[in-house]
């Protein structure tokens, strides 16, 4: 069994509501995930509003979490960067720092300029060279064909390139023709985009998932009881939470996770930069109202 399995969700990135970093908020929130049981901890990911921060909070970030974190779980660094070596130095200063994994989507900007196939295979390969074990993010947002041939021969040719998260469209029949195709090569293939569609992608093959924040400690018992044989608990855990997940994957998005924590007093505000909107009145009302029948930590964790 690989050791890259469970839950390891993408944590958020809080704010003051004057829009400046809440560091002893970040605190908070990884310890609230930490505490939820999860197997690992991303940072500045798309649901950490990675596209929201300065370089220079990037650092001051990825310091914070991996020191305040001390080796309790695995964390996972997202690097994604159009330029190659900024996403090598970005792997290089995760790594000094102890991180355990980086994260990155293949190159892009904007809606045109799209890394080929060579080009990605030579971003991966030049990232690998730090030595840190590397998650591929087969993501919508990059805009990026990854067909399974081209990421087979980047898992079988680019040594640290050992997770695989995919979350495009039918990302079931993808993630079985990949470990089909792959084999042992695709050492930790992932469920992401919130797991709704984690039932399909677990029947697949996926070893784990990359969720939000918000509700990990009920998402990681069904990958526990899938991965154990146990279907039919999967099956029904799975449908107790699947209302809040869409919920959250169709309506709220990153702002879930955040309005989630600043209801049960994890953060003081759920603030999200401009533009991003904060969420409607009725749409976060909604969210806890399907949320709270799960008795999750993250309504409690902090009254």
């Amino acid at each position: 069994m690989t050791k890259y399995t469970g839950c390891w969700p993408v944590v958020p990135t809080p704010f003051h509501d004057d829009g400046s970093l809440d560091l002893e908020g970040m605190k908070r929130v990884l310890d609230c995930t930490i505490d939820m049981g999860v197997d690992g901890i991303c940072i500045l990911a798309n649901f950490s509003e990675q596209f929201l921060l300065s370089d220079d909070e990037r650092a001051i970030l990825t310091k914070l979490c991996v020191e305040h974190v001390a080796g309790r779980v695995p964390v996972i660094v997202t690097i994604s960067h159009y330029a190659t070596p900024i996403a090598v130095e970005r792997a290089q200063y995760a790594k000094d720092l102890g991180a355990d994994i980086v994260m990155m989507m293949p190159p892009y900007h904007g809606a045109l300029m799209k890394g080929t196939a060579e080009q990605t295979f030579e971003q991966f390969r030049q990232v690998g060279e730090v030595g840190i074990p590397i998650m591929l993010q087969d993501a919508p947002l990059s805009g990026v064909d990854l067909p399974v041939p081209l990421l087979v021969k980047m898992a079988n040719e680019i040594e640290m390139l050992k997770l695989f998260k995919i979350e495009c469209p039918q990302a079931a029949a993808k993630l079985r023709s990949l470990i089909a195709e792959g084999g042992a090569a695709i050492e930790a293939p992932f469920d992401g985009e919130e797991a709704i569609t984690l039932l399909a992608d677990l029947d697949a093959g996926a070893t784990g998932c990359m969720t939000s924040a918000m509700i990990p400690d009920k998402i990681r018992p069904i990958v526990v009881d899938f991965l154990a044989g146990n279907r039919q608990a999967a099956i029904d855990g799975y449908t107790r939470v699947l209302p809040a997940v869409n919920h959250e994957n169709r309506q709220c998005g990153f702002r879930s996770a955040k309005h989630a924590m600043q209801v049960g007093g994890v953060i003081k505000s759920a603030f999200c930069r401009h533009p991003i909107a904060p969420l409607h009145p009725d749409t976060a009302s909604m969210l806890i109202e399907l949320i709270k029948p799960l008795d999750p930590l993250v309504l409690n964790w902090g009254k």
